[in-house]
C-alpha cells in the first residue's frame, strides 16, 4: 500500500528540496490524513479532504518551530487491520505527530487506541461514533466535526415535533449504525415517538429491495436511514421504486447522516424536503463562501462539512504546537483545550476534556428543484443547534476522564 507524502516548509524548503537531513531537535512536524480515497466515503473526504488539510498547512505558514510541517495520507480502505498497519508504522517509523480523517467509526475507534497507547494526538474529523467522547474516551483523541448524538438530537428532534411518532430504522451494519440508531432511538422515546423495528445492512450494499420492503411492511411513518456514504444514496434512490419518501406519500424518509455530496448525488427531485443536521454549509456567511470557493477552486466542487472541518482541525492543531512552543502530545492538547476555535466555519468553539468540540449545528431542509439558483444551491438552513443542546453534556457520556477530573 503506498504512502503518498507532500511536504511544505517555507524556511525550509530548500533543505528539504535539496536533500539535506539536519534539522534543529524534534524534527519536523507530521500529520497523517488516514483517508478513503476510492469507496463510500471518497466523495464526503478523499481527495477534497487531503486538499483541505493541505489548504490548513499551507495558510498557516508551512513551518512551526523552525521546523517544516509534513503532511503524509493513505488510503485506509476502511478496514481495520490495514488502517492501524499503516497508523502504527506512520507512528513507530515515520514520526507522525498526529493523525485526522479517519472516514469510519470502526477505524477511529482503533486508531484512537492506537494513539493512545503510543501516546500520538488522533483527530478525528470524519467518523461519527459518540462513543468516541464516551467509554472509549482517550487523553489524545479529539471528535472534531459532528457526532451520531448531535445528529440525532437534530434531525431526529426536528421530526419527532412535527409529528414524526412511529419510526423505523434501516441501520448500517457496524459501529457507526448502532450508535446512530442507538442515539436517534433515545431522542424518538424522550419525544414521545416509538421505535417499531430496524434492519441492517452491511457496508457498500448494493441493493436495498429487501431491506425497504420490510421497512414498508412496519407501517411506521419515518423510515431512518442510520447509513452513511454511498448506501444513503442508494437507499433513497431505490425508495423511490417502492413509493416511499414520496410527496404526498404514507412513509417519510430522514437521513440521519447525509452529507452535501450525498444530496447532489440524489438530486432535488427525490432529495426535496430531507432534513438533516450539518455542522456547516458553503453558503451560510461571507466568510463560508469565500473559502468554500478556493477549496472549489482546487478541487472542483463545494466542500463538504468533513473536508471543511479538516482545514479547522489542522490549523487549530499547528497554533497550539506554536503556542506550546513543542509538539510534545501533552502540551500540544493542553493548548487546544484551553484555546477557543475561531475560523470560517466555528465561532467560540471549544474542546472539552472528553475529547468533543463543542460547537453550534444547523438543522438544513433541501430544496425543492425549483428553489435552486444554481449546482450546489442545495439547502435552505431552518435552526441554529447551540453548542450545549446539540451534544451530550460531558457528565452524561461515562468518560473515565470526566469522572477522574471530578474527583
Amino acid at each position: 500500500m503506498a504512502i503518498v507524502k507532500t511536504v511544505y516548509a517555507l524556511a525550509g524548503a530548500a533543505l528539504v528540496a535539496a536533500g539535506v537531513q539536519a534539522q534543529p531537535a524534534g524534527g519536523p512536524v507530521k500529520i497523517g490524513v488516514m483517508a478513503d480515497m476510492s469507496s463510500a466515503y471518497s466523495d464526503i473526504g478523499g481527495k477534497g479532504l487531503v486538499e483541505a488539510a493541505r489548504m490548513a498547512v499551507q495558510d498557516f505558514g508551512g513551518s512551526v518551530l523552525g521546523q517544516p510541517v509534513e503532511l503524509v495520507y493513505t488510503d485506509g480502505q476502511n478496514k481495520v487491520d490495514v488502517a492501524s498497519a499503516a497508523a502504527r508504522r506512520w507512528f513507530d517509523q515515520d514520526g507522525v505527530d498526529m493523525v485526522t480523517d479517519l472516514p469510519t467509526s470502526a477505524l477511529a475507534l482503533a486508531i484512537s487506541e492506537l494513539g493512545r497507547e503510543k501516546k500520538r494526538i488522533v483527530m478525528v474529523t470524519s467518523a461519527s461514533t459518540s462513543e468516541l467522547t464516551a467509554k472509549a474516551c482517550s487523553p489524545y483523541t479529539v471528535h472534531w466535526t459532528y457526532d451520531t448524538y448531535a445528529l440525532a438530537n437534530g434531525t431526529g428532534a426536528a421530526v419527532s415535533a412535527q409529528g414524526g411518532k412511529k419510526w423505523y430504522f434501516m441501520t448500517a451494519d457496524y459501529s457507526f449504525g448502532y450508535a446512530l440508531q442507538a442515539d436517534a432511538s433515545a431522542v424518538i422515546e424522550k419525544n414521545g415517538g416509538k421505535v417499531l423495528g430496524a434492519v441492517r445492512s452491511p457496508l457498500n450494499t448494493p441493493d436495498f429491495s429487501s431491506y425497504l420492503l420490510q421497512a414498508q411492511a412496519s407501517k411506521a411513518g419515518i423510515i431512518g436511514l442510520a447509513l452513511g456514504g454511498n448506501d444513503v444514496i442508494s437507499a433513497i434512490k431505490q425508495a423511490a421504486d417502492f413509493g416511499i419518501g414520496r410527496p404526498g406519500g404514507q412513509q417519510k424518509l430522514v437521513a440521519l447522516l447525509a452529507f452535501l455530496s450525498d444530496v447532489k448525488s440524489i438530486g432535488l427531485p427525490l432529495g426535496q424536503g430531507l432534513l438533516l443536521t450539518e455542522a456547516f454549509y458553503w453558503d451560510q456567511n461571507d466568510a463560508t463562501r469565500a473559502w468554500s470557493q478556493r477549496f472549489q477552486d482546487k478541487v472542483g466542487r463545494k466542500p463538504t462539512m468533513t473536508q471543511a472541518g479538516t482545514y479547522g482541525a489542522v490549523l487549530h492543531y499547528l497554533n497550539a504546537v506554536k503556542a506550546a512552543g513543542t509538539k510534545d502530545a501533552d502540551a500540544v492538547m493542553a493548548k487546544m483545550r484551553e484555546t477557543p476555535i475561531n475560523d470560517f466555519m466555528t465561532r467560540n468553539g471549544r474542546l472539552r476534556a472528553d475529547g468533543r468540540v463543542v460547537r453550534d449545528m444547523y438543522l438544513f431542509e433541501v430544496k425543492k428543484p425549483e428553489e435552486s439558483r444554481s449546482e450546489w444551491d442545495l439547502y435552505k438552513q431552518v435552526a441554529v443547534i447551540p453548542g450545549d443542546v446539540a451534544f451530550r453534556p460531558e457528565d452524561r457520556g461515562g468518560c473515565p476522564l470526566i469522572k477522574q477530573a471530578m474527583r
